[in-house]
């Protein structure tokens, strides 16, 4: 399947390959970076690339493109996938998945690699039972292993790869039985100049942090599950039982992992959770330009909009701009004409504001068109779409857990146009 792996910094750089069933020569990345040049920004560049031998499949994580090289007929997203689970583990052991991070630990990352490809094709991707068969790096293990020279790889196979729950291992215990579960949303939004949307979708995952004893069986119900569309869940969940009954149950991996994805994308379900209120003109054969932005919270239920970070690429003709907000502080790059104004958190009894005069170029002819406005923020306490948890119980333990559920609303691509 998967015949080769490289990755790639910004720069355009290979900084490290493995190769499964043959070597594939660098030369074959030179579709990838030429795809990569003819893309405006990093993030358009096409998941799948066809050359005439192979196909390149590639996903884009903190800056780094991880390029898998294929030559037989296989589902594009079966590889997108395990790339992305490839990065989750790196950033599971690393804590990080950079490319410093990745030099730091060249030899774990062999060895990971290793393990969860078995000539070319998947075999062990479960945090729970890699760290069993290789060891997390730490200040202490590194010494030890330098002096010594042996590695991080594990003696014993894990107890939980033969059984029917692979994502569990077995004789786990704690002292304090915990499950956490946190309920993070995403919003992605196009506003009109009017303030009307024009599209708006919410992309939400569900991660939990379960530390608890033995084998615990977890059921979690929702006041309103028929919010939920296009969900993905963990291979521990019980299919049947959602389709039937629309209730998670599931044994849960030990440790943190993701139990579900999910998208609304229904409109008139999305609550747009801030609004903007803006003047931006440019007067014909004026070397002066009107800005003026407010900011308000919309539909939070009483929550905090809180971490409100405003951006504008403003056009090739502005030369600087004299501003003055009410509150936080704002930059503008005079090369780049990128604003920046990170506002914090918004009180809505005095909404912050940022108004001032732009300097354009004398003689330089009105912008054809005004700047859109990016937003990102996020929202305590608060799930946009509705959705809530009814309850979480436990069957197959006697002990009682200590339960927690948080949620967050976030912006994605929030954009206001003007």
């Amino acid at each position: 399947m998967i015949h080769s792996l490289f990755l790639v910094n910004a720069s355009g750089d290979i900084f490290l390959e493995k190769h499964w069933k043959s070597v594939v020569s660098r030369s074959v990345c030179d579709y990838f970076f030429e795809a990569v040049e003819r893309a405006t920004e990093p993030e358009n560049v096409p998941p799948v690339i066809p050359t005439p031998h192979h196909c390149l499949i590639n996903v884009l994580r903190q800056r780094v493109y991880f390029v898998a090289v294929i030559q037989s007929e296989v589902p594009p997203l079966f590889v997108i996938e395990f790339l992305h689970r490839v990065v989750d583990t790196f950033q599971d052991y690393f804590g990080v998945c950079t490319e410093a991070a990745v030099k730091d630990n060249v030899v774990v990352v062999y060895e990971l690699l290793e393990e969860m490809l078995d000539n070319g094709f998947p075999l062990a991707t479960e945090s729970n039972i890699l760290k069993e068969l290789i060891k997390p790096p730490t200040i202490l293990r590194t010494v030890v292993n330098t002096i010594t020279g042996s590695t991080n790889v594990g003696e014993q196979l894990p107890t939980g790869q033969l059984s029917v729950v692979p994502w569990r291992r077995t004789g786990v215990k704690y002292t304090n039985n915990e499950a956490y579960f946190d309920v993070v949303e995403e919003i992605d939004a196009i506003i009109d100049k009017s303030g009307s949307t024009i599209t708006a979708e919410i992309q939400g995952v569900i991660d939990a942090c379960v530390k608890l004893t033995g084998m615990p069986d977890l059921t979690l119900s929702f006041m309103n599950p028929r919010l939920l569309d296009d969900v993905s869940f963990h291979p521990c969940v019980r299919f049947k039982r959602w389709e039937a009954e629309r209730i998670l149950s599931f044994v849960p991996p030990d440790g943190n992992f993701r139990l579900l994805s999910y998208h609304v994308s229904s409109q008139n379900l999305v609550a747009i959770p801030v609004y903007v209120k803006h003047n931006i003109s440019f007067r014909e054969g004026s070397s002066q330009g009107r800005f003026e932005l407010t900011l308000g919270p919309k539909q939070t239920m009483g929550k905090a909009v809180e971490s409100v970070l405003v951006s504008s690429q403003l056009p090739r003709g502005v030369l600087n701009a004299n501003l003055s907000p009410s509150q936080g502080t704002y930059t503008f790059d005079p090369v780049t004409k990128l604003l920046s104004w990170d506002v914090g958190k918004i009180n809505p009894q005095k909404l912050p504001s940022l108004k001032g005069s732009m300097s354009l170029q004398t003689g330089a002819s009105k912008p054809d068109e005004n700047p859109t406005i990016n937003l990102q923020f996020k929202i305590q306490q608060l799930a946009v779409s509705g959705l809530k948890v009814n309850r979480l119980d436990m069957y197959g333990e006697k002990y009682k857990p200590f339960k927690g559920i948080k949620y967050m609303t976030k912006a994605g691509k929030f954009q206001v146009r003007t």
